[in-house]
């Protein structure tokens, strides 16, 4: 019989068993986001940047039959060198798990899978969303879905820069997920700080946004909350130099028949490109800048106890 029961590295377990806090973090932006050794060597970065703000990083994935919660180093690396990994949204973590395939994952997964071993801080790179023609293609992430039903926080540079962020925000709304930017009363734009588009709300201090969630989780709520975190403002690329390149790049998913939760990683090492990997550092750059809030966050409720 499958063993659906998180695996829990020991110094996770430790940690969650003792009240201290805990920041998941997820494993498609190591299997898929990045080439190696980029990849691995952000993972390295991203895990150290939480242990230096106080938490305990949970790198998730599936890994020989079991989630796993919380990576040792071996772990990271056969992500960031192996070739087959699946890209497993919650939907395809059972195959995973059934199938014996090392599996990484998305937004959705992780946060499901965060929220099962009682972890309920995530950083991430941005979500995903609607995407642009959704009207007609009906291509939405099921990232939006699970924030509509897992209490995770999920501090983003916003959503990817591919979507249609107007529609993204409406659907959010829709779901009843609240959205939070940091220090700013607009909605970031992953590479960029500046969308266009007016955040819901907005908070300014890590202590400000646990409250906010303590008060969310004592309401009943069971959403997750999204906090939108603006990429810093010297690795930025404004919105109106690298939209053409994403323009260029859907285009030319679309020319190949390239959809779903394949255009991602189609996309980037296309726009790095064309950016000159000004978009690769920037990436990187807001990854690393949302795990220090994360940890900020996840100390901020675990002095409260959650």
């Amino acid at each position: 019989m499958t063993d659906v029961t998180p695996l829990l590295s020991p110094e996770v377990a430790d940690a969650l068993a003792a009240g201290r806090p805990v920041v998941a973090l997820e494993s498609t932006i190591i299997a898929h986001g990045m080439a190696y050794p980029a990849n691995l060597e952000t993972a390295r970065r991203v895990e150290a940047i939480v242990r230096a703000g106080g938490a305990v990083p949970a790198t998730i994935a599936v890994l020989d039959r079991r989630i796993r919660i919380g990576l040792d180093d071996a772990g990271l690396e056969r992500l960031a060198t192996a070739r087959d990994v699946m890209k497993a949204s919650t939907r395809e973590v059972p195959l995973a798990l059934a199938t014996g395939r090392d599996a990484a994952t998305t937004v959705a997964s992780t946060m499901r899978l965060a929220a099962m071993a009682g972890i309920a801080v995530f950083a991430t790179g941005g979500i995903g969303g609607v995407h642009r023609g959704a009207a007609t293609s009906f291509d939405i992430s099921a990232d939006l879905t699970e924030l509509s039903r897992t209490p995770v926080a999920v501090v983003s540079a916003g959503a990817k820069a591919i979507l249609d962020l107007a529609l993204t925000l409406e659907m959010l709304e829709t779901l009843g997920v609240p959205v939070v930017s940091v220090g700013t009363d607009i909605f970031p734009a992953f590479y960029s700080r500046d969308s266009g588009l007016a955040a819901p709300a907005r908070l300014d201090t890590a202590g400000e946004i646990a409250a906010f969630i303590r008060a969310h989780r004592a309401l009943g709520l069971t959403s997750g909350v999204l906090v939108a975190n603006p990429i810093p403002a010297e690795h930025e690329i404004p919105g109106a130099e690298i939209a053409p390149v994403i323009e260029s790049a859907l285009l030319e998913a679309a020319a190949q028949g390239i959809t779903g939760k394949e255009v991602t990683p189609f996309l980037l090492p296309r726009v790095a490109e064309a950016t000159a990997g000004r978009s690769l550092k920037a990436n990187i750059a807001l990854v690393e800048n949302n795990a220090v809030l994360a940890a900020q966050i996840a100390v901020a409720l675990a002095a409260e106890g959650r």
